[in-house]
């Protein structure tokens, strides 16, 4: 007997068990867990007993009213947190490439809004066969895990991977509408915004985005004591520049989201020769699974060309020399 249960053990266990076995542990809860797979509590108890079975341990503590993980269950739960969700995106793949073509893009709200989706159009009459899924969200999704094949991404060329594509930097200026500007006395130098209200992010001063301040541009023109008429805040670079637009005061823009505005007039540049480089950029990263699908390499192409056309909206010009691959 004891030699037919260590012939047992040291076997691969099977898989079915898993999903109910991560579910409780998530959950640390029989019933919710059940509920969420369909499934009577007594069925899902079933299969954490199985599978405990075959471990050879015990892989929870049951209280009364609750359930708590063991050690052996902590371990199993690590290794199985990864693995579900990439075999769950494998098999959407499978069945993607048996359908329609697909390109699933992650990238944070504000450059969705402001830059992607209002180019996308041209990609779409151009590929109709391609469906395209945004998963918009400031959160960095990992691309090993995560049900996505491209990440279009905001940050210095030190946090970004090895193979991460460089698209455009990036510059800081002051944007109004034109009858803002022209309601107040005539902007000619930074001290001349005092008259206006100035937007920006309400927690930049908290956070790894500090040189987007109002304040960093003021301490660059040694303006350090200047102070608006009013402060006016928002959470998104797209909610600022949309106030921007509507009259309610002067932001300090980053340059390739307004670049379009600026170049149809919707927005004017006042004090266009004191713009503040910034450490940032954006970057485009493929997901280790998608480079090989051709609809793919037809999106990143597009997005190549599109941030070619931005960067000479902008006015940057490549420089061979340093380490960023613009082209």
């Amino acid at each position: 007997m004891m030699h037919s249960q260590t012939h047992l053990r040291s076997r691969p266990i099977s898989a079915g068990h898993l999903r109910a076995f991560e579910a409780v542990a998530r959950h640390l809860n029989f019933r919710a867990a059940s509920e969420e797979m369909a499934l009577t509590q007594s069925a899902v108890s079933r299969q954490i007993q199985s599978l405990e079975e075959e471990v050879g341990v015990s892989l929870f503590l049951r209280h009364t009213r609750a359930v708590e993980l063991t050690s052996a269950g902590q371990q199993l739960l690590l290794a199985v947190s990864h693995a579900l969700p990439r075999i769950d995106s494998a098999v959407r793949q499978i069945r993607q490439s048996a359908g329609r073509k697909s390109v699933s893009v992650t990238t944070f709200a504000s450059f969705a809004s402001m830059w992607l989706i209002p180019r996308l159009e041209q990609f779409q009459r151009d590929n109709p066969e391609i469906d395209i899924r945004i998963d918009a969200t400031d959160a960095s999704l990992d691309l090993e895990l995560a049900d996505v094949d491209l990440a279009l991404r905001y940050g210095p060329v030190a946090n970004m991977p090895p193979k991460a594509i460089r698209l455009f930097g990036e510059q800081l200026t002051p944007v109004a509408s034109p009858w803002l500007l022209k309601s107040g006395t005539p902007v000619k130098k930074p001290a001349d915004l005092a008259q206006f209200a100035l937007i920006e992010a309400g927690d930049a001063h908290r956070t790894h985005l500090e040189w987007l301040t109002w304040r960093r541009w003021f301490d660059e023109q040694h303006l350090t004591r200047l102070q608006p008429k009013r402060w006016l805040y928002f959470n998104y670079a797209y909610q600022m520049v949309q106030a921007a637009l509507t009259g309610q005061g002067v932001v300090l823009a980053r340059l390739p989201m307004v670049a379009e505005a600026l170049a149809n007039g919707e927005l004017i540049e006042p004090l266009s020769r004191l713009r503040m480089d910034s450490p940032m950029a954006y970057w485009l990263i493929m997901g280790p699974r998608s480079a090989s699908r051709p609809e793919i390499k037809a999106f990143c192409d597009w997005v190549m060309a599109q941030s070619k056309a931005t960067r000479q909206a902008i006015g940057e010009v490549p420089d061979p020399d340093t380490i960023d691959n613009i082209d």
